[in-house]
């Protein structure tokens, strides 16, 4: 695989497409989470995920490497499926984790991966990678997006 800026640019297209899924997805899984943890969390547009697909992608640095990980998620399968489950599970979570941003948003994306991943299946002649590119996207977005009531107001544990 050979990552170029025209790659990059693709890939950001690729995924500003895929608007109609990821947002339903996203939707979903903030309303499932929302109900186990009790709490209303915000609904996400189109153009809210359009915005923060861009954010991601005009930063050169984390866009090569989220490029490289869909492409390689796009393109991922392995006879029989299951000896390939965990890489398309790394190559998952670790993109989520790189969407949602800096942590404690990083690891709530990767655990957020798993969750959208049991909701997302692909059709059967899609990659094995391709429900875990879904889910990843939908987790990363969900969480680097506002929405949620205890990310809008400040921590109670921070010290000057």
């Amino acid at each position: 695989m050979h990552v170029s800026p025209a790659v990059v640019a693709a890939e950001h297209e690729w995924v500003r497409d895929r608007a109609p899924t990821v947002v339903a997805l996203i939707d979903t899984v903030r309303s499932d989470l929302g109900e186990q943890f009790g709490t209303d969390v915000a609904t996400v547009t189109v153009d809210q995920y359009h915005r923060a697909v861009d954010d991601v992608f005009a930063n050169g640095d984390l866009a090569v490497n989220v490029a490289a990980l869909i492409h390689l998620l796009r393109d991922l399968d392995v006879d029989g499926d299951y000896p390939g489950f965990v890489v398309d599970e790394l190559l998952g979570r670790e993109l989520a984790g790189m969407l949602a941003g800096n942590q404690p948003l990083r690891l709530l994306g990767e655990a957020t991966f798993h969750y959208a991943d049991v909701l997302t299946h692909g059709e059967a002649d899609d990659p094995a990678g391709a429900d875990d590119l879904d889910a990843a996207l939908a987790a990363g977005f969900q969480t680097r997006l506002p929405g949620w009531e205890w990310t809008e107001t400040a921590s109670p544990f921070g010290s000057e």
